[in-house]
């Protein structure tokens, strides 16, 4: 089988969507045979919770409950989506929210992509992506936590780990 159909077979296909309206990026992809990948980028709020679901859980991420991820997504100022359109059919490959208080601060949520499409640029796009729509809305403290196998990449992106000696702070019930 090759690599193209049992990735896309793995990934549930999303609804129809039309991709005319969405910003195309183009990727030269070296993992698969050179050939350059047609992906999308989106920020419509209507999506597959289904589909969000099967990309998180191929990172290993916990099941989340599907009333709560759409409060959060209807909630985020900021949403973007990496879609790829093969055969016709549109797949959801990457995924990145922020949320913000309009005015000074924004933090940066649930950044994934697919393990099949990581180590291509996709993970900085969607970070720039998110970055560049948080500056055009005058929005310049950005924030955002990092797993530790990570932190390398945001500090590449510009982002410091605990500027000015500033730690994070956690609430959590008893």
């Amino acid at each position: 089988m090759s690599f193209w159909k049992q990735l896309l077979d793995s990934l549930q296909n999303q609804q129809n969507i039309e991709t005319n309206s969405m910003k195309s990026i183009e990727i030269k992809n070296d993992k698969v045979n050179g050939l350059p990948l047609i992906l999308y980028l989106s920020n419509n709020k209507n999506i597959n919770l289904q589909d969000l679901e099967k990309l998180c859980n191929s990172v290993g991420w916990i099941k989340r409950p599907f009333r709560k991820i759409k409060i959060a997504i209807t909630n985020s100022f900021v949403l973007i989506s990496i879609l790829c359109k093969q055969n016709g059919k549109i797949y959801l490959i990457g995924f990145a929210r922020a949320t913000s208080d309009h005015a000074f601060n924004a933090t940066i949520w649930d950044v994934v992509i697919h393990p099949n499409f990581q180590g291509i640029g996709l993970g900085k796009v969607l970070i720039k992506e998110i970055v560049n729509n948080l500056k055009y809305s005058k929005i310049h403290t950005i924030t955002l936590f990092a797993d530790p196998q990570v932190i390398r990449f945001y500090k590449n992106l510009g982002f410091k780990a605990n500027p000015n000696k500033t730690t994070g702070m956690f609430w959590y019930p008893k």
